[in-house]
């Protein structure tokens, strides 16, 4: 037996490693092929559904998908019953609100790499007028007021 092989076979546990791993040589070649029988795949076939089984878990908690469009219709104009108001489900409206804002408001941090730029919008330093390390107001020259009387005068 081959150390693949006999790492596969120590691998798998039951009766279907011993069945699965059958190889035969093939004459002339020195390729390995893999021989199958029913008992076999059988075998195979329930280990794979016990497995399946441990390991499944219902969901059971269904709600809205917020990420697509919900189209409501209108009701009759006279009907009565689209006139009364039903309960309302907490759990939807917050889902849908939450849905429709910015996601600033709906994450901590940015989820993408495009939500990067511009997601602190904040000023880091306040803008204070009286330093002029950080201020700059529009200056005025003798140039900029001829031009300014030049525009205001076409």
């Amino acid at each position: 037996m081959s150390t693949m092989l006999r790492r596969c076979v120590a691998r798998t546990k039951g009766y279907a490693a011993d069945l699965v791993y059958d190889f035969v040589t093939m004459a002339g070649n020195q390729n390995k092929t893999e021989v199958r029988n029913a008992v076999a795949q059988n075998a195979i076939l329930v280990e794979t559904i016990l497995k399946e089984q441990r390991n499944q878990k219902l969901f059971l908690n269904y709600s809205i998908n917020p990420f697509r469009k919900i189209h409501t219709l209108t009701g009759k104009p006279n009907s009565m019953h689209d006139i009364e108001d039903g309960e309302e489900d907490v759990h939807f409206k917050k889902v849908i609100e939450r849905s429709h804002q910015e996601p600033v408001r709906k994450y901590l941090y940015p989820q993408t790499e495009s939500q990067e730029y511009g997601w602190m919008t904040q000023p880091l330093v306040d803008n204070d007028r009286d330093d002029r390390r950080l201020y700059f107001p529009k200056q005025s020259s003798t140039i900029t007021r001829y031009m300014d009387a030049a525009l205001k005068s076409t």
